[in-house]
């Protein structure tokens, strides 16, 4: 499917999140240092964990709204909302102000704004593109997010340490801008009996009461409910690209001479981030084709087990060179499932509860993104080789889970099969 088939609203959101996207890791990549700075690395810790929190209720609520009131309308609430709190950001990491604490309350608020965006955005693609075609359309998407993360960190790089505030504000003003495109190029897609149905009055208490109902629902699936914990657990190792790596590298990499340029350790995290990205930017595509010669068990657990195995890789190195061919492992690990994951998700998910699935779904990101500051103090506590060993383990763990998530998805198309011919 040809990016000039697609449907108009995926097009505006292509050009849009580009634009979001790139500002955003601008400077993204590297606040682990700045809240590490400012507060210390356990409590820095600590704090981030307690901003994922609010992001994993967020995100429950989210997928919620994406089905009672519409995709449309909780993405331009949710740009706006991240524009809002990046410009606050940005004020208090201004010549004429400076608050860290302010700073993290707005970097919370922003992520409980992309939590409201994230399922309501997947929902929209699952709505449009048909199933056969969903691979590759999500393949795209997570190349422009990668094309992004090429960019904006080589930018960041040059500009965070001296100009912080002009890229907290131009992140706002890229916002702002998508909030306005997305409501003035957008249209509905949810099943038009769904939206809306929050409208009727209720009160917080018959809403919380009848969305908690939705989601043990979904929990039951017990199907699921194993590729919810098995994401949760390896998203421990790629949550660490903004958290222990770029601390790792800090620490232990030394000036080092690369094709002319001078690196230490923290302009290294940028060569390392901007290897991944690029990486992503050019296979995503290539590699989810490839991987679809392969069953989806082949691909989910060879996934987890590659990034097991890079995560112990790292704590073997602390050279440039080494660093950037473990993280060639790390990102061939990504792409296997780059392409496969919320197409799978939309294979579990009823057409009416498509937002709650993939905002389920994206918890493995929240819960994951809420526990993964711990490997901060435990570094402090074990040292960086046993915290990335430890996180490998979990990897393995997860491959395991995922192993046991096919066989029970086997068994209960067994059953229906009986069933049916009964």
């Amino acid at each position: 499917m040809r990016i000039r088939d697609w449907d108009r609203n995926l097009k505006v959101r292509l050009f849009g999140e580009a634009l979001m996207n790139t500002t955003f890791w601008m400077f993204f990549p590297f606040m682990s240092i700045y809240f590490a700075d400012a507060f210390g690395t356990e409590t820095a810790g600590l704090l981030m964990i307690a901003s994922q929190l609010f992001s994993v209720i967020a995100n429950l609520m989210g997928g919620y709204c994406a089905d009672m009131f519409g995709r449309k309308r909780m993405m331009v609430l949710s740009a706006y909302g991240q524009g809002a709190a990046f410009f606050v950001f940005a004020l208090a990491s201004s010549p004429w102000w400076s608050s860290p604490f302010v700073g993290f309350l707005c970097f919370t608020f922003a992520g409980i704004c992309g939590a409201f965006y994230w399922p309501a955005s997947q929902a929209m693609v699952a709505d449009v593109v048909p199933e056969r075609d969903r691979n590759h359309v999500f393949a795209v998407f997570y190349t422009s997010i990668n094309i992004s993360v090429v960019i904006g960190p080589i930018v960041g790089g040059l500009l965070y340490a001296e100009h912080r505030f002009a890229l907290l504000l131009l992140a706002a003003c890229s916002c702002f801008v998508m909030a306005m495109l997305l409501a003035k190029q957008l249209r509905e897609t949810a099943p038009l009996a769904e939206v809306g149905r929050g409208d009727s009055g209720t009160t917080w208490r018959s809403f919380l009461r009848t969305q908690l109902e939705q989601y043990m629902v979904i929990v039951r699936d017990r199907v699921f409910f194993l590729f919810l914990v098995a994401g949760v657990l390896v998203a421990q190792t790629f949550m660490q690209l903004d958290l222990l790596i770029p601390l790792y590298t800090k620490e232990t990499v030394g000036a080092e001479t690369l094709g002319g340029w001078t690196v230490d350790g923290t302009s290294a995290f940028g060569w390392l981030i901007a290897e991944n990205g690029l990486l992503v930017a050019l296979c995503t595509v290539a590699v989810t084709r490839w991987m679809s010669r392969y069953s989806e068990q082949q691909a989910f657990v060879g996934s987890s087990v590659l990034y097991g195995i890079s995560m112990w890789l790292f704590s073997q190195t602390s050279s440039l060179l080494g660093l950037m061919a473990v993280m060639a492992l790390f990102t061939l690990a990504e792409l296997m499932t780059a392409g496969l994951q919320q197409s799978f998700v939309t294979k579990l998910a009823p057409e009416e509860m498509r937002g709650q699935y993939f905002a389920a779904a994206s918890l493995r990101f929240t819960i994951g993104r809420m526990l993964a500051p711990l490997s901060l103090a435990a570094a402090a506590w074990i040292g960086y080789a046993w915290t990335f060993v430890s996180l490998g383990m979990l990897a393995l763990a997860s491959a395991a889970l995922y192993a046991w998530m096919f066989r029970q998805a086997g068994r209960r198309i067994e059953r229906s099969n009986v069933s049916f011919s009964r």
